[in-house]
């Protein structure tokens, strides 16, 4: 079929209901409708047992396959149907904006840019002598992503491991990446410096971008009693 979509679904602490899984079904069966090119979508169904947390305790989050293009939201709730509701509010948003751009792009039409969009080529300014960079909010996946991902060291202290492939992009195309999977940040390859690079966001509607510099001599010295510290 010409809108087939692979729908892969998975529960971690909890099971999912017959019942549950054909109204997820009839949900998602929008998606081809605003993404035809999707071919696989995830949806990861967690449930937090901490009484502390009873007004997130169900977590619902998505991810669309639409080419190379990973669209992904998420949400919690107290009540798996209530979380699922929440998240396709936020997919059908963002997938309507992917599908908007392509459309535009083929078609010459216009419409006002995003603030990705609009920063597309900007040149960025190093930060003044004495300013502080402003530390990006931490990702809003992070519960998922603890529930996905487990790798323990020799130390006491929880440490969270993911690799994804990359391929040289631009800021303003590693901006509307971070827009489409709703995150905070964004790791990427800057293909103008050829340096690992981090886009986040900043207070209000403003971004900033954190690069490495690979051949600048060691920045910092970690003796052994740093690395102690931290496994003690």
């Amino acid at each position: 079929m010409e809108d087939y979509m692979e729908l892969i679904v998975t529960g971690r602490k909890k099971d999912v209901s017959d019942r549950f899984r054909r109204h997820l079904e009839e949900k998602l069966s929008k998606i081809p409708q605003l993404a035809p090119r999707v071919r696989r979508t995830e949806v990861v169904l967690t449930h937090e047992a901490n009484p502390r947390q009873a007004k997130e305790s169900e977590r619902c989050e998505i991810t669309c396959y639409v080419q190379r293009t990973v669209v992904r939201a998420e949400a919690a709730a107290d009540e798996e149907y209530a979380a699922l509701d929440l998240a396709m509010t936020k997919l059908t948003e963002r997938l309507r904006r992917l599908h908007d751009k392509r459309r535009v792009s083929h078609t010459g039409k216009h419409r006002p840019a995003s603030v990705a969009e609009a920063t597309f080529g900007l040149p960025t300014e190093p930060l003044a002598a004495g300013e502080e960079p402003v530390q990006p909010p931490a990702p809003s996946s992070e519960e998922a992503l603890d529930a996905a991902l487990d790798t323990r060291g020799n130390s006491p202290i929880e440490i969270r491991e993911k690799t994804h492939p990359s391929s040289p992009m631009t800021v303003g195309q590693a901006l509307s990446r971070m827009e489409l999977v709703g995150h905070d940040f964004f790791l990427f390859h800057d293909v103008d410096t050829d340096r690992p690079s981090v886009v986040y966001r900043r207070r209000g509607w403003s971004y900033g971008v954190v690069r490495l510099d690979l051949d600048a001599e060691d920045a910092y010295e970690v003796h052994e009693s740093d690395e102690e510290a931290y496994a003690s």
